[in-house]
């Protein structure tokens, strides 16, 4: 039997940006596909609230609960015997108190067996992320686009584009590195923005939808592999359609019971001639 890889800590990927390699960043919602991304050598493996829209058919995800992160957490933290797993704070998750944000945050550690949390937000958060860091618990921040708040941002807007929200964007890094905060993700800000963010900051730097210059990558499983087909971002490079070959799959399969191709001699289970012949007597007197 193989040796168990060695499951990564926060101070490997650190290691590793200070190197000037990348790091990256998928999501991953359910016991295979986390298999699948942990045995490809992705470092964090995200447990995001986006599961809301490409795994239970939201329209949002202000409408994820606690319950469904952690359900989701323990089934991909059961695979990810090298990534480090990070559970998402839902929206409402964190908002009303550091108490409140502190007790999510234990309750995904604890029974969604997650590595790091994230949450969304600048400097507005930061007491919440102090008191997480406090408890012992890993914390990575989240700013740009935050897809909790969509409607306060007039939709899903590419954000730092002009001065003001630019640098505002900069305080917001500086602050959630100052609260503790181990590594963010900045989500689609122009790219020269990002960059420098990613310059101004000590901590890692995972880009999506934010150029190239971020320490790491983040993508979505479902949107890079042709699994969610409502809409495709702009940032997301579709590397496959799984989709569509789920599709052809089940016409195949269709055709195949219809024409008689399946199931053939090959995908049947036998008994013995005399096994047979009993059961056909035996029938007989009954």
């Amino acid at each position: 039997m193989a040796d168990k890889p060695k499951k990564l800590a926060i101070q490997d990927i650190q290691a590793t940006v200070a190197k000037g390699e990348p790091v990256f960043q998928i999501t991953a919602v359910d016991y295979p596909t986390a298999l699948a991304v942990d045995r490809a050598g992705i470092e964090f493996i995200l447990v995001g609230d986006s599961l809301g829209m490409t795994a239970l058919g939201l329209d949002g995800t202000v409408s994820v609960t606690m319950d469904m992160m952690i359900h989701h957490a323990k089934a991909v933290s059961r695979a990810a015997n090298r990534a480090i797993v990070i559970g998402d704070l839902p929206f409402g998750a964190y908002h009303a108190s550091t108490a409140q944000a502190v007790d999510n945050a234990v309750r995904l550690m604890k029974e969604g067996a997650c590595d790091v949390v994230k949450l969304e937000g600048g400097e507005d958060f930061t007491d919440k992320i102090q008191a997480i860091v406090r408890a012992g618990i890993p914390v990575m921040g989240h700013i740009g686009l935050t897809p909790q708040t969509v409607s306060k941002l007039g939709g899903f807007k590419v954000q730092g584009k002009d001065v003001a929200t630019s640098l505002q964007l900069i305080r917001d890094a500086k602050a959630l590195e100052k609260a503790g905060a181990c590594a963010m993700v900045l989500e689609a800000i122009p790219d020269r923005i990002a960059k420098l963010i990613t310059e101004t900051v000590s901590i890692p730097t995972m880009g999506i939808g934010a150029g190239p210059d971020c320490d790491g990558q983040v993508l979505v499983l479902a949107d890079m592999i042709g699994m969610f087909d409502r809409f495709t971002p702009r940032f997301v490079k579709q590397y496959c359609k799984v989709g569509e070959q789920i599709t052809n799959a089940m016409t195949s399969f269709m055709e195949d019971v219809r024409t008689s191709q399946f199931p053939l001699a090959e995908h049947c289970f036998t008994i013995k001639d005399e096994q047979y012949e009993a059961v056909l007597e035996a029938l007989k007197k009954t």
